[in-house]
């Protein structure tokens, strides 16, 4: 979960992945392939991250671990994770027609 941990953080800040990948120091296509889950960010990429968003990395440790933690509060944690993906994913398709209607 950690490929969609650093997704959403992006999506939060509202950057494009062009952008993220300029202020990381690697390529869209590469930034691509972690979001994917098809590639593995390095703990080198995850400290990258931290600078660039303003967030201790282990933050971002704890928040991917716990998206899908299995444990007594599994279906609690699932019903939030849930509807915080679902808010994320609101504001991202907003965030994407705000930018169009600016085109």
């Amino acid at each position: 979960m950690l490929n969609e941990a650093l997704r959403l953080i992006r999506v939060y800040h509202d950057i494009k992945q062009s952008e993220a990948a300029e202020r990381l120091g690697i390529s869209k296509s590469y930034l691509s392939e972690i979001e994917k889950g098809h590639k593995k960010p390095t703990l080198e990429l995850i400290d990258k991250y931290a600078d660039a968003f303003g967030i201790p990395a282990s933050s971002i440790m704890f928040f991917s671990e716990n998206m899908d933690k299995p444990g007594a509060y599994e279906q609690a944690r699932t019903f939030v994770a849930s509807k915080i993906l679902s808010l994320m994913r609101f504001l991202e398709e907003r965030s994407e027609h705000a930018h169009a209607d600016q085109r």
